[in-house]
């Protein structure tokens, strides 16, 4: 029960700094647009698959993650 204090404000500190990023970082980086990302146009159909977005996010995610666990030791 000790860590749910340490860890709330943790997730909080990174919600912001996330946010801060996004809005300051968001006029350069278009998430979402990124090259490789799929986008098949075909008359009133559009398919839309970020796949490189994805990945990036997920490896973002997973070094969060990894600095989280790091922290909790």
């Amino acid at each position: 029960m000790n860590n749910m204090p340490k860890i709330l404000i943790f997730a909080g500190a990174a919600l912001i700094i996330v946010g801060l990023l996004w809005s300051f970082l968001g006029r350069f980086i278009h998430l979402g647009r990124l090259p490789g990302d799929i986008v098949i146009d075909k008359g009133n159909v559009k398919f839309y698959f970020p796949i490189v977005t994805c990945i990036l996010i997920s490896v973002i995610l997973s070094l969060i993650s990894y600095i989280v666990r790091w922290f909790m030791k």
